[in-house]
């Protein structure tokens, strides 16, 4: 596995390990709320997983944006839709959401490579 996107995945999954080994009621219902909220529905997996995206960079949240490439890589996006999702963000958000995007693209880059 790519160094970057094994860092990114063993980190993500030992802080959240910490979290919810707190025990805490609100977060692990935050945690649940969240997986689920990407599930098929009304509107499929993929579909919700692009909008995660868009949002993640608009908001600028590098953690967030890679979390949701690696599900559309999982989901089986191709290039070119991952692309139009970050023309999207970068419309919705403007010029300062380019470093992120910068930072998306090497993040897919890696997926690729897998």
């Amino acid at each position: 596995m790519n160094g970057l996107v094994k860092n990114f995945n063993d980190y993500r999954q030992q802080m959240n390990e910490k979290i919810l080994e707190a025990d805490n009621l609100v977060l692990k219902r935050l945690f649940n709320l969240d997986s689920n909220t990407y599930t098929d529905g009304a509107i499929p997996a993929k579909t919700k997983e692009m909008i995660g995206l868009a949002a993640s960079m608009v908001l600028r949240c590098d953690d967030c944006v890679q979390y949701h490439l690696e599900k559309c890589h999982e989901l089986g996006l191709t290039k070119e839709e991952v692309f139009e999702v970050f023309a999207i963000a970068n419309i919705i958000g403007g010029t300062i959401v380019i470093p992120h995007l910068r930072r998306a693209v090497e993040y897919w880059e890696a997926l690729q490579k897998e």
